[in-house]
């Protein structure tokens, strides 16, 4: 107890009564906002045409896996993570849903990093709460969102989330291949500016699954949803150059609209059966239409059905399955954008008869009035020469996944008009 009295000392004080203001304002927003009709019915104020006032999600992952610490003391896992927009305040999301029993969380703190390191920029440590506590237990299968955090938050920034476990946590929540690295120090560091007691490095994300931002200029959050290709596995760690970042840039230093562009790939998710996590179909509903602010998805999920999936490769599931997610989406108001799937020719498992089907899947996606807009990834990237294969500037190499290049391709080939 003195230790946590201690620790809510250090920081600025009142945080409960701050995030019951900030939350009784974005209610009072929310209602001014509906008040004046659809987004497209003009502006008040300072708010432009299509803004969304109040939340919206800057960055998210999805859960993949549960993992087992061992049995290490109490330690701070200090997650690095990059915004794609900007805001007032900032709240987070704890998830243990591939827990096994209760989690506990003893500290979570909110800054802005400093440098290339776990280091925070002096005077941006924030606490964060959990109705008004320091402190929140979540139960196993459940997720925990915090209160709001009043901060600066810009956009294309790298944000520090650190979350303090004591001894005995068990498992943990992951985002897998993050191509970020995050930090882990023994003990409560949550409240270090610097960053000598992260002695450790990972490659996960852990714990965290979602930041949102209170903003009342954005126009929304784009959701990319899909596999590896999404998920970015083959670019450049630590340089944040997954096609939906190169899209994040774009959109917002474009001067076409503030957007909060949201990562929600699996490397190695299908979208018709569970396998590298729930398949996109089970996870629709938790990973695109429960993110705040979302207003446009983009599919880009198939390819995995087809190398990965049981029994022959076949076109019609696939393209029903992408079907029934974009009447899904439609429903809650959202725009669809399908994405034609990648080439795939010369990895081991993208036979002929794989790539035939393929064609078929890209040929009904450009195709379909079940879409609003179509990204044509697969014309994109292609070689001009050998149709069936990825274009070697844009291959890293495996056949399947794109470089550094390539992602930058993928994210240029999204047109904002029509997002």
């Amino acid at each position: 107890m003195n230790m946590r009295r201690g620790y809510a000392s250090t920081m600025p004080r009142g945080y409960a009564i701050l995030a019951a203001l900030i939350s009784l304002v974005v209610l009072v927003c929310g209602a001014i906002y509906l008040g004046v009709g659809p987004a497209h019915g003009g502006t008040a104020g300072r708010t432009p045409p299509h803004a969304v006032v109040g939340w919206v999600g800057t960055w998210a992952a999805a859960p993949v896996e549960a993992r087992t610490e061992g049995h290490r003391s109490e330690r701070s896992v200090r997650n690095v993570v990059h915004t794609s927009i900007g805001g007032s305040a900032a709240r987070v999301t704890l998830s243990n849903l591939l827990g096994r029993r209760p989690l506990t969380v003893a500290h979570v703190s909110l800054a802005l990093r400093a440098g290339n390191g776990p280091a925070a920029v002096p005077g941006t440590l924030r606490a964060v709460t959990f109705q008004g506590a320091i402190a929140v237990t979540i139960a196993a299968g459940a997720q925990s969102m915090s209160d709001p955090v009043a901060m600066d938050v810009p956009y294309d920034r790298d944000l520090l989330v650190t979350v303090h476990t004591p001894a005995g946590h068990g498992t943990v929540t992951v985002h897998p291949r993050a191509r970020q690295t995050s930090y882990v120090a023994d003990g409560d560091r949550t409240r270090d500016l610097t960053g000598d007691a992260y002695t450790t490095r990972t490659r996960v994300w852990q714990y965290l699954t979602a930041v949102d931002v209170l903003t009342g200029d954005a126009r929304g959050a784009v959701v990319a949803v899909g596999d590896s290709i999404t998920d970015g596995v083959t670019s450049t760690a630590d340089t944040n150059r997954r096609w939906p970042d190169v899209l994040a840039d774009r959109l917002n230093r474009r001067g076409t609209g503030h957007y909060g562009v949201l990562n929600e790939g699996i490397s190695g998710n299908r979208l018709l059966h569970d396998g590298r996590g729930p398949s996109t179909i089970a996870r629709f509903d938790r990973d695109v239409l429960a993110r705040p602010g979302a207003r446009t998805v983009i599919l880009a999920i198939g390819i995995n059905d087809l190398l990965h999936g049981p029994g022959t490769p076949a076109a019609a599931p696939v393209t029903a399955g992408l079907a029934r997610l974009a009447h899904r989406a439609h429903a809650h108001g959202l725009r669809v954008i399908g994405a034609t799937l990648l080439p795939c020719g010369g990895h081991h498992r993208c036979t002929p008869a794989v790539d035939a089907v393929r064609g078929q899947i890209n040929a009904a996606i450009r195709t379909s009035r079940v879409f609003d807009a179509v990204v044509d990834f697969d014309r994109a990237l292609r070689d001009p020469y050998a149709p069936a294969r990825l274009r070697p500037a844009y291959d890293s190499g495996d056949h399947l996944h794109p470089s550094d290049a390539g992602y930058a391709r993928m994210g240029r080939a999204v047109d904002p008009a029509r997002l």
